[in-house]
């Protein structure tokens, strides 16, 4: 896949997030907001070349977009990689069951998370 496709699939990623808010999905809010923001990290290392490691933890893709450009460090202070805690657990009957304000939050980080791999797709 192109990193062009990895955008595509994480932009349809948070269409869907935003769509589930109304119908109180937020579970499934979260799991997409986490999913847009994993196939955007995935979109920048497809974009340099770098190999696709199969991993659902924004932390450590955020670490290897940072080897190519550091400025993705500044993701952790946004807290971007909160999102990890969704990948899986948001799929499955679990004790906790996220809010409205918890997916809310969650899609703003995974926007962030978007926005700024497409900054730097187009920086220098």
């Amino acid at each position: 896949m192109s990193f062009r496709e990895w955008l595509q699939k994480a932009e349809k990623d948070l269409i869907l997030a935003k769509n589930s808010l109304p119908l109180e999905f937020y579970d499934y809010a979260t799991f997409h907001a986490q999913q847009c923001a994993e196939k955007a990290l995935k979109a920048f290392l497809v974009s340099k070349g770098m190999p696709i490691k199969r991993t659902h933890d924004i932390g450590e893709l955020i670490l290897l977009c940072a080897e190519v450009d550091s400025e993705f460090l500044k993701l952790f202070d946004d807290d971007v990689d909160v999102l990890t805690a969704y990948a899986v657990e948001a799929r499955y009957p679990t004790l906790h069951e996220p809010d409205k304000e918890e997916a809310e939050n969650a899609i703003k980080l995974a926007e962030l998370a978007l926005s700024f791999v497409r900054s730097r797709l187009t920086s220098p």
